[in-house]
């Protein structure tokens, strides 16, 4: 039986960018504690197949756009009375040697990796603090600490989101909100199945990973729950690495 600290009935949780991948596997993991989960994504029949898979509720809109942001959270807010759990997940990568970098692109990762949890976070922090609680959880990543050469808008994104969080925590811990961040190493996803199935590259996150293997997006599940939770009461402004040790060495 699990502990009653890590459930989630009651609950309602939504994911950005949850149609599949690691916001999926979250998804599906807050739900399996209790929690009623809204998943979201910018492509309807993809997010329709991921809503029938997990039974849950879904609204389509794009995490970059603030009109479309503020009325997705009213129409969930009058369809589930508020929502206790925001995970920010919604992101891309773009790969490009800086020097060859448009501005476009870099503009339009830091806007999706970035921006968007500013944009969600704080609408949906405005209906967690009248209420007096709520959990935010931003989906960071080892580039939150670390660089590789070619993902420059990336790694800036996401070390700009772990202050973010640190942020967030200063202004809204004081009105009963727990903001956390997850860091994810190397996961083998949909979108990263290229890079796993580079023999070069695959060696390369193994040999540099202590636990020496690729994350599984089930690894994950545990971390969130966690900070989803009444379990992480007094965890605030943190960012949780889940990179199997490749962080914590050189």
């Amino acid at each position: 039986m699990s502990h009653k600290l890590f459930d989630l009935t009651g609950r309602v949780a939504l994911v950005t960018g949850s149609s599949r991948g690691i916001g999926h596997a979250i998804a599906a993991g807050l739900a399996a504690a209790g929690a009623t989960v809204v998943l979201n994504g910018r492509d309807p029949q993809r997010l329709e197949s991921a809503r029938a898979t997990l039974g849950a509720d879904a609204v389509a809109f794009d995490v970059t756009d603030e009109e479309q942001v503020t009325g997705a959270v009213e129409e969930l807010t009058t369809r589930h009375g508020g929502i206790d759990i925001l995970v920010n997940n919604a992101g891309f990568q773009h790969r490009q040697p800086m020097l060859d970098l448009a501005l476009a692109d870099w503009e339009a990762v830091l806007r999706t990796d970035l921006t968007s949890a500013f944009v969600v976070g704080r609408a949906v922090a405005r209906g967690m603090i009248d209420r007096g609680r709520g959990k935010i959880i931003n989906i960071c990543s080892v580039q939150t600490d670390l660089a590789r050469p070619s993902i420059a808008p990336y790694t800036a994104a996401k070390g700009g989101l772990r202050n973010l969080t640190r942020a967030m925590t200063a202004e809204w811990a004081g009105h009963g909100l727990q903001v956390n961040g997850i860091a994810p190493g190397y996961f083998d996803t949909e979108l990263t199945s290229a890079l796993v199935a580079d023999p070069e590259f695959s060696a390369w996150v193994t040999g540099r990973t202590p636990a020496g293997r690729w994350g599984a997006v089930a690894d994950l599940v545990g971390p969130a729950v966690f900070l989803a939770s009444d379990a992480s009461a007094f965890v605030n402004g943190q960012v949780l690495f889940v990179d199997g040790g490749m962080t914590a060495v050189v």
